[in-house]
């Protein structure tokens, strides 16, 4: 009995500075933040002001404006992602493919540069006298220069493009490390039996991903609902609020107009309840009622 009490007490060595660290900076910011959700004030004079604050944001237009732009990231780009993922992840996973060290390298680079460096790079790409409308112009498929920053529409357009770039081989890296425990003779033996490409993507490669789709999905649901670096640095949430996101309009709350930390809180908890409704749907689409 004491070797076993001993033996416990020496895991709970090994795994308490793990657990202070994860309530110090995860657990009790959670909950301070939800205790700030039910206040007002800048910080230094908070006031407690009840259900105020969420009942202000049926009302609030800058913050349905924020909450439509990211569903429309959401609902075009973590598909189109998902999709591309998976189909860059079985081409690459063939074994007759030259170079497939090197083109893996090449869609996995962007998941691990700097995103201000690239949302920088992207928003001199796409401005008025930028080398994207150049080489457009100089190819005839355009007359003159696209306002790609200052449209509402091609500003969307502009950030589902950057978060797919980046984002893409992250996920392709998943779904090619699981395909490569998949034996070969399968695809061989369907192959035999008649079954063209589309037939072994979708009756067998999916199938045999179903668990790592169903992991990428919520991961990059919840990913893209927290989207802000993009949007801050490629458009600044214009023209007009056109591309703002939930994230960036916490963050305007809190630095860029008069500060509201309570109501801040409120918008990100915002965030919370769409992340746990939205994993809950996608745990039911799946078939996983664990």
């Amino acid at each position: 009995m004491k070797r076993m009490m001993r033996r416990n007490n020496i895991g709970w060595l090994f795994i308490i500075i793990a657990v202070l660290a994860i309530s110090l900076f995860y657990f009790y910011p959670m909950i301070q933040a939800l205790l700030l959700s039910f206040q007002s004030g800048r910080g230094t004079n908070m006031e407690y002001v009840g259900l105020d604050n969420y009942i202000r944001l049926f009302s609030d237009p800058t913050f349905r404006s924020a909450l439509f732009n990211t569903f429309l990231y959401l609902i075009i780009q973590v598909p189109i992602m998902i999709v591309l993922a998976l189909v860059f992840s079985v081409l690459l996973n063939d074994p007759t493919l030259k170079f497939r060290g090197f083109f893996r390298t090449a869609i996995f680079l962007p998941a691990v540069t700097s995103l201000v460096a690239y949302s920088v790079i992207f928003k001199y790409m796409f401005a008025g006298d930028g080398i994207v409308n150049k080489f457009l112009v100089d190819l005839s498929i355009i007359s003159e220069p696209i306002n790609w920053l200052s449209d509402p529409f091609w500003s969307k357009v502009i950030i589902i493009i950057a978060i797919t770039w980046r984002w893409t081989g992250y996920n392709m890296i998943f779904y090619l490390s699981s395909l490569q425990n998949v034996d070969h003779s399968i695809y061989e033996a369907a192959k035999i039996d008649g079954a063209n490409a589309f037939q072994r993507f979708t009756k067998i490669t999916i199938p045999m991903l179903k668990p790592i789709i169903l992991f990428t999905s919520i991961m990059s649901t919840i990913g893209t609902l927290q989207i802000f670096d993009e949007v801050m640095n490629i458009t600044s949430g214009g023209p007009g609020n056109a591309t703002l996101s939930i994230s960036q309009y916490i963050y305007n709350l809190s630095f860029e107009y008069t500060p509201d930390f309570g109501y801040a809180s409120t918008v990100s908890y915002v965030i919370v309840l769409l992340v746990v409704v939205l994993s809950i749907i996608q745990f039911r689409v799946a078939g996983d009622k664990k």
